[in-house]
This record gives structure tokens, C-alpha cells and sequence, in this order.
């Protein structure tokens, strides 16, 4: 993150909110990719973030090669009845003399093409016997041939810097012959909960108490990010308390998640702590749900306050927090995927906040996209997040919406996959 970061004057509770689009931006400005370097096999970068360029340092592939299993023969002699097979091409067997006129070489797929040759025509359109080899249907030039090179000649870029490692990208690193590539290091964020009435899974609730879900959600949602992770508990609502975790998260973490806190109510001390001890930009954001959502600095570390209630948690973590962390990782900025889709219930909304209501995709008779709405939107039905497979995302000025009309919807993905 950059040593400064600007007070817009939205840390005050009765200041505006900022729109989705405003957050996204004035964090994009503040932030810096992680620049320490590790080089790792190829076999363990699954997940990591590429820090440098990988080139192709010979052709792939190496020789020309059948695509087919068949007989690799001279296209100019197409006008010979017959032709003589002098050899077999098999992968890793190459047949090493030339093909000359009125002679061809049987080939089996990936076997390397014989010089001479430049065409391959397949086994089923031809009739050999023993020697001799009839074609009875004559492939076009240069047919069922993979040139050297085709997939990447040598000295191409294989794979950008920014790029989140899958796993065809290691079988691409493979198929160039690298055994090591340099990849960022791992973020690491420090996250916890706040709230008196919270208890870890496994300890008795008393009267009053609930199961603290968010930093289940949250460790979720870092893992599949290939974020490192360091779960600090359930921080009970007390100032001093409060700040000797947030300063300890700042000792170790580049980012630090909280859960709760951050609203109006007389025992939300966060944002007052960060702008006592950090930083603060904003702490408002005109979504629906997750509306209180605190975004600063303390020390060195980048600070996101979230929302206590379960489903906000999630949503203002998705929309805000993984694009955050994406961009400290070094990764190339990919914004989401969204699409129209006709919606088969009634929603309802009021005009004033960007919303993120639930639903299930599906295909309509007709063919067309759908989506059906989760039913009861509460901020605290956290099961409407995991029913559901994705967002109905919902104007900032936008109305209620009837049945059968166009929606926009968006895949859950990223630290919501599966």
C-alpha cells in the first residue's frame, strides 16, 4: 500500500457514502503489489501469482508431427495408383531416411514427420496390403500435420507477469522445460471478529450468545484467493483490547480483516481505533447488503472493516475486498462476469444503493438464461449465500422488479467458488 492515504472526510457517521465504483477506484490508487519474489517448482505454483515473463525456449512443438494415425506421404503424388511403404514413424521412434516419390511411411499420432513428406493421410482412407498402399481418398496439402511451432515457436511469451497460475499453465511451464518459475509472494492477512455476544465453534453459548460463522466465511473465502491466512479469534468489545489486536495484526499481516464493529451502535470501536491509531478514507459504501465498511491504513497494513452480519460480510468481502487483495498479489485486474438473464420471481428494492440479492441460474425452455431469486434477502440469511450460485446485481436507481423482466446477474466466483 502507498504510504499516505487521503481522508476524503468520510470518517465521520454522518458523512455520505460512497458508491462501489468510488471505493474500487480510491483503493485501486492506494495499493501496491507485494514485491518479494520466491522462486518455486513448477509443480508447487498451482494458485501463485507469475512475477515474471515465461518463455518458450524452443519450439513447441519440436519437429513437425502427425496429428493422425495414418501414412505419411508426398502430396505431388497423389496421382500414383499405389504407393510403397518403406518404414514406420512412431512417437519417440522417427523414421530417419527421406521419402522419396511413389513411397510413404507409416505414421502413428505425434510420430515426427519423415523428411520428404509434408502430408498425412489417415488410416481409415487408405487400404494397405502388406507393402503396398492404396489411397482411396486423398487428403488436402499439409493435411493432419502439426508444423514445429505451432502451439508456441521459440522465444514467444508463454505466460504473463499477473497471471494466476491453473493448472493447464503448468503443463504449459512443463511443456517448455521449465522445472522453476518466480512467483509473488503470498499475501498474508491477520483476521478476526469483534462482538461480546460471539463464541468460537466448540465453546457453550450462553444466554445472549451466538456462533461467531464470519471467520469460517472469511478463512473460505482467503483460501481460495492463496492468501495466508492467520485467524486471530473472536476480539471482545473493548477498546484496549480492541487496539492491541489491530497492532498485532499490523505487525504481521499486509492486510487485516475485521468482522463487526464498524457501525453506529454505542459499542463499535473500530473506525474510531483507525482513525485513532491508522487511517481511514471511508467506512460507508451505498451497496445493499454491507453498507458499513471501513477501509484505512494502520502502520504499514491495509485495513478493511467489515460488516457484522453474515451475508454482508460475504458480499462486501467479494465486491470489495478480493479485487483489494487480487491487486496486493500482483495479479491482473479481471473484472466480473455479468450477463442478463430474465428473472422468475417479483424482488423488491428501493432506489438509493447498488444490491446484491441471490439467486440460482438456469436455462429457460426457450433456451434463454434465468435466474431465480433465493426468497428472503435479509442481510442475516446466510444459507441464501450458499444455496445460491450467484448475484442479482440490482441498479443504484433501480425500482422493484416484476417477474419475466431482464436482470443482470453474476456468477459467484473467485473466493465464492465451489
Amino acid at each position: 500500500m502507498s504510504d499516505t492515504l487521503q481522508n476524503t472526510g468520510c470518517g465521520g457517521h454522518g458523512a455520505a457514502s460512497v458508491t462501489l465504483d468510488e471505493a474500487l477506484e480510491r483503493i485501486g490508487e492506494s495499493l501496491r503489489p507485494v514485491l518479494h519474489v520466491e522462486r518455486v517448482p513448477v509443480r508447487n505454483a498451482l494458485g501463485r501469482v507469475l512475477a515474471e515473463p515465461v518463455l518458450a525456449s524452443d519450439n513447441v512443438p519440436r519437429h513437425d508431427n502427425s496429428a493422425m494415425d495414418g501414412y505419411a506421404l508426398r502430396h505431388e503424388d497423389r496421382g500414383l495408383d499405389s504407393l510403397r511403404v518403406v518404414g514406420s514413424a512412431f512417437a519417440g521412434h522417427p523414421y530417419h531416411g527421406d521419402v522419396r516419390r511413389g513411397q510413404c511411411v507409416r505414421i502413428m499420432t505425434g510420430g515426427v514427420l519423415p523428411r520428404g513428406a509434408d502430408t498425412v493421410v489417415m488410416q481409415e482412407n487408405c487400404e494397405a496390403d502388406g507393402h503396398t498402399l492404396r489411397v482411396m481418398s486423398w487428403p488436402e496439402a499439409g493435411e493432419n500435420v502439426r508444423c514445429a511451432g505451432e502451439d508456441l515457436p521459440r522465444g514467444a511469451t508463454v505466460l504473463e507477469p499477473g497471471k494466476r497460475l491453473t493448472a493447464a499453465d503448468l503443463g504449459v511451464m512443463a511443456s517448455v522445460g521449465l522445472a522453476e518459475v518466480g512467483v509473488r509472494r503470498r499475501v498474508r492477512a491477520a483476521f478476526f471478529s469483534t462482538g461480546d455476544e460471539l463464541r468460537s465453534v466448540g465453546e457453550p453459548l450462553d444466554d445472549g450468545a451466538i456462533y461467531d460463522s464470519n471467520r469460517y466465511t472469511l478463512h473460505g473465502m482467503l483460501t481460495r484467493l492463496g492468501i495466508e491466512a492467520l485467524d486471530m479469534g473472536v476480539v471482545r468489545d473493548d477498546p484496549d483490547t480492541l487496539r492491541r489486536a489491530l497492532q498485532d495484526a499490523a505487525g504481521y499481516a499486509d492486510v487485516i480483516l475485521t468482522s463487526g464493529g464498524v457501525s453506529v451502535g454505542s459499542a463499535d470501536y473500530v473506525t474510531g481505533l483507525l482513525d485513532e491509531i491508522g487511517q481511514i478514507g471511508f467506512w460507508t459504501v451505498s451497496i445493499k447488503p454491507g453498507r458499513p465498511l471501513a477501509f484505512g491504513r494502520i502502520a504499514g497494513s491495509v485495513f478493511f472493516g467489515l460488516p457484522g452480519n453474515p451475508v454482508s460480510s460475504m458480499v462486501t468481502f467479494a465486491q470489495i475486498v478480493a479485487p483489494a487483495l487480487r491487486r496486493l498479489a500482483g495479479e491482473r485486474a479481471h473484472p466480473p462476469l455479468r450477463f442478463a438473464a430474465r428473472c422468475t420471481g417479483h424482488l423488491r428494492k428501493r432506489p438509493g444503493r447498488l444490491e446484491f440479492q441471490r439467486g440460482t441460474l438456469g436455462i429457460a425452455a426457450d433456451g434463454t438464461p434465468e435466474v431465480t431469486p433465493f426468497g428472503r434477502q435479509g442481510s442475516g440469511i446466510l444459507r441464501s449465500m450458499s444455496t445460491a450460485d450467484c448475484f442479482i446485481v440490482l441498479p443504484l436507481e433501480g425500482g422493484d422488479v416484476d417477474t419475466g423482466e431482464w436482470v443482470t446477474v453474476e456468477p459467484f466466483s473467485g473466493p465464492l467458488s465451489p
